[in-house]
């Protein structure tokens, strides 16, 4: 076990650096989620490369089959929201929710703003401020819109 564990860490400093560095591989990138990962269902380069901002599997499986409600969004329905989840989602805060996000997948400060945007206008249970910070109730919003599209469109 112990050997493994070693393994496990060396592999994801490994992806860190391949993905621009330790520093760019930490919490920014990183799903804080607790959603039930192992080190054989998803590489330490793909748990890196996805933003669940604390959604478990089966919400952010909700938003993926939701986003795929469009009939220009193809994603894989894996839980994770990775660049094109982030894409998709962008597209539709712009195209149903009047905001002007750029399209690039990034889950910035921008795309955060939007979100909440959505989140509190469109009856989520958001009602912090609009500020670009995911924070505890920012999360708790976004997981509620993404159990119920899990049960309505999964």
């Amino acid at each position: 076990m112990r050997a493994l564990t070693r393994t496990l860490v060396a592999v994801t400093a490994a992806a860190g650096i391949a993905a621009g560095g330790l520093a760019t591989a930490g919490t920014a990138m990183a799903d804080t989620s607790p959603a039930p990962r192992s080190a054989v269902a998803a590489s330490p380069a793909a748990v890196a490369a996805y933003n669940n901002l604390g959604l478990t599997k089966n919400q952010a499986t909700g938003v993926q089959c939701f986003l795929n409600t469009s009939p220009t969004v193809n994603l894989d329905e894996d839980g994770y929201l990775g660049p094109k989840s982030w894409e998709a989602m962008q597209e539709f805060l712009n195209r149903s929710w009047g905001q002007n996000l750029v399209t690039d997948g990034i889950v910035g400060p921008a795309t955060i703003k939007g979100l909440q945007y959505f989140l509190k206008h469109g009856n989520w249970g958001y009602t912090g401020k609009i500020d670009g910070i995911a924070g505890e109730g920012t999360r708790a919003a976004f997981a509620r819109f993404g159990q119920a599209t899990a049960k309505q469109f999964c």
